[in-house]
C-alpha cells in the first residue's frame, strides 16, 4: 500500500517522503529524498516536489533543512521550491539558475558537502537539458533519468536523446550502486538498470526506423502496448527519436556490438 506522508528509510543516510500527486507519468507520486549522515541533526532534500502544504510540512519537520538540491527543472520536482524554503530558509540548487535561490548553480562534478555527506554533482541530460544526478558511493540519485519502474521520456524539444544515450553510459560506469530515483520505488544494481534503459532505446530505434508517418501514427504503431494516457509523452519520445535519426545521417549510428546508443 503506498504511504504518502510517511518518511520511509531506504539505506542509513537516505530516506523517502512520496508526494501525493499520482499520475500515469509521476507513478505514485514524486520522490522527494531526505539525506542526513547517521547522528546528524541537518538533512538534505533533493526534490521538494509539488506545491502540496502536507508535504512541504513533512520535509520541512524533517530537518532542519541545510540545503535543497533539484535533479530537473519539471513542475512536479519543483513547484514545492518556494514553500520549502520559506518554512526552512534553506538555500536551493539547481544546474538552472532560474531555479536556484542564494547559492549557485551546479557544476558537473563539484562535490557538495552538507548534512555531515559529500555528493557529487553529474550532468545526465537528455530527459531535460539541465538533468543531473548525484552520486553517493553506495548509490546515485538519478531524477527521472532513471526511474524505479519502467522507462522515461525524452522530452523533446528540451530533452534530447543523443545526450540521453550518453548520460545513460555514464551512469551505467558508476557500477553496482543503488538507484534512488525521482519516481517508483529504489533499485539495488544501477548498471544493469541503464544496460536495461540502453537496450530498450535501441530497440525503440529499430521500431521508429520501420515506421513510416507522423509521430503520432509512429506511436499509434510502435506504443500500442501502451497506456494511451502516455501516447502524448511517448510523442515527445518519438520526435527526439527522429531528431536522433536525421542527425545520424550525417553520422552513421553505431551498431549495437560498437556502442549501445539506443532510444
Amino acid at each position: 500500500m503506498t504511504a504518502y506522508g510517511v518518511l520511509r528509510p531506504v539505506n542509513p543516510v537516505a530516506g523517502v517522503l512520496l508526494a501525493h500527486n499520482p499520475s500515469p507519468m509521476t507513478l505514485d507520486g514524486t520522490n522527494s529524498w531526505v539525506l542526513r549522515a547517521p547522528g546528524e541533526r541537518s538533512c538534505i532534500v533533493v526534490d521538494p516536489g509539488p506545491d502540496d502544504a502536507a508535504h512541504l510540512d513533512a520535509l520541512a519537520a524533517a530537518g532542519p533543512v541545510a540545503l535543497i538540491l533539484l535533479t530537473h527543472r519539471h513542475a512536479d520536482h519543483t513547484a514545492g521550491i518556494p514553500g520549502l524554503h520559506s518554512r526552512t530558509g534553506a538555500p536551493v540548487r539547481a544546474a538552472d539558475p532560474e531555479f536556484c535561490v542564494a547559492a549557485e548553480p551546479l557544476r558537473d562534478g563539484e562535490s557538495i558537502a552538507a548534512a555531515g555527506l559529500e555528493l557529487r554533482v553529474l550532468a545526465t541530460p537528455g530527459h531535460t537539458t539541465d538533468s543531473v544526478s548525484f552520486v553517493r558511493p553506495d548509490a546515485v540519485l538519478t531524477g527521472d533519468t532513471i526511474l524505479g519502474r519502467g522507462t522515461t521520456v525524452v522530452a523533446h524539444p528540451d530533452g534530447r536523446l543523443g545526450p540521453y544515450l550518453a548520460s545513460l553510459r555514464r551512469l551505467a560506469e558508476l557500477g553496482a550502486r543503488a538507484v534512488l530515483p525521482g519516481h517508483g520505488p529504489d533499485r539495488p544494481d544501477l548498471s544493469a538498470v541503464a544496460a536495461e534503459y540502453l537496450e530498450h532505446r535501441m530497440r525503440r530505434l529499430d521500431q521508429v526506423r520501420a515506421v513510416a508517418g507522423s509521430p503520432a501514427e509512429i506511436v499509434r504503431q510502435v506504443y500500442a502496448d501502451v497506456d494511451p494516457a502516455l501516447w502524448p509523452a511517448a510523442e515527445l519520445s518519438v520526435r527526439a527519436q527522429l531528431e536522433y535519426l536525421r542527425d545520424s545521417r550525417v553520422r552513421p549510428v553505431p551498431s549495437k556490438g560498437e556502442h549501445p546508443d539506443q532510444q
